[in-house]
């Protein structure tokens, strides 16, 4: 339940900071964003960001992935996250004993202690978390959403404070995860999910590049249910993602995170319909069962597929199991 929260939330930033200074299109009814959240592209931090390739895998980081100056303790021994998806890094990194306390979304995540502290990721109890005494806090930019920082007081008493701007690129995500490596200790456990991920892509794009440009299926992936539909064009890993797997995504022509009206979405036609919205009831029934969209050919042909949310929606190394499941929906002869 409380990753179904989450994803609401994200949504509710994403619209909140994507519609933000953007004008909808009034020929085709869509909105095009710059900025994203957690489940669904980059944060608001710094300028410097995410983008930056992680160079030195060996030596200490100086800056966060926001670009903040840091100070790493020479012994990380206690960790704190604030988010999701930085939260299964390190469990992965074999850094789960490690932590002292989780966002409270969270808590569902595999391999981690028992009754752990958990913090609202928007209003995190400083006090509550400086008795804790972590060596690193890792939060994400969502919690930078209005504007402040939460965690000012934890870094006024020397707390190392460490942002992660959700990243919108595969390679960005490879980059998270050297960067947390590299922070922890932990280069070497981290460059061995990197090789996996990237083993998988490339046997994934392998397959991918098989399917002859004529033959390629357009895919529509919905991130946010009608009224007020959500999807992505070029520059979000997800659009990567579809073209990793042979496919075309419907809405590769716009940039970044869209909001579309039902009648863009049934002018596309898609071939394939995907969602990773799980906290609707009947998600799938839904959509097949929209006015208006029973002429679509992919409602025709049965061609719509729920996706692993979390797996779709975090970035980090868990999105090459979205990605199977995007490849084996698609082009399932293939996959």
């Amino acid at each position: 339940m409380k990753h179904k929260q989450w994803v609401v939330l994200l949504l509710a930033f994403l619209l909140t900071f994507s519609l933000a200074g953007c004008a909808g299109d009034s020929a085709t009814g869509s909105v095009s964003g710059d900025n994203a959240a957690e489940a669904t592209g980059s944060e608001t931090a710094t300028a410097d960001s995410a983008e930056t390739t992680v160079s030195d895998t060996t030596a200490t980081p100086t800056k966060d992935r926001a670009g903040y100056d840091i100070e790493v303790p020479e012994n990380v021994n206690s960790i704190i996250t604030m988010a999701p998806s930085i939260t299964q890094v390190i469990v992965d990194l074999g850094l789960g004993d490690e932590l002292v306390a989780i966002d409270a979304y969270s808590s569902d995540i595999e391999g981690l202690p028992s009754d752990l502290p958990q913090f609202d990721i928007m209003n995190p109890d400083a006090e509550s978390i400086i008795a804790l005494k972590p060596d690193i806090v890792f939060a994400s930019g969502m919690s930078q959403s209005d504007g402040t920082d939460p965690f000012k007081p934890l870094k006024d008493v020397g707390i190392c404070i460490i942002y992660i701007p959700s990243s919108d690129s595969i390679q960005s995500i490879k980059d998270d995860i050297t960067f947390i490596g590299a922070v922890t200790g932990k280069t070497d456990e981290g460059q061995v999910l990197i090789d996996n991920m990237e083993t998988a892509i490339e046997r994934i794009a392998a397959i991918g590049a098989t399917i002859p440009d004529s033959e390629k299926k357009t895919v529509y992936f919905e991130i946010a249910p009608a009224p007020n539909i959500y999807s992505f064009g070029k520059g979000v890993f997800l659009d990567e993602m579809i073209n990793i797997i042979g496919a075309k995504n419907a809405f590769e022509d716009s940039d970044s995170w869209i909001g579309l009206s039902e009648e863009v979405v049934i002018n596309a036609d898609p071939d394939i319909i995907m969602t990773n919205v799980d906290y609707v009831d009947k998600p799938l029934e839904t959509i097949k069962s929209r006015a208006g969209w029973t002429e679509m050919k992919a409602i025709k042909n049965n061609d719509v597929y729920m996706i692993d949310n979390m797996s779709s929606s975090l970035p980090n190394h868990h999105i090459i199991k979205a990605l199977e499941e995007m490849g084996k929906a698609v082009y399932p002869d293939k996959f």
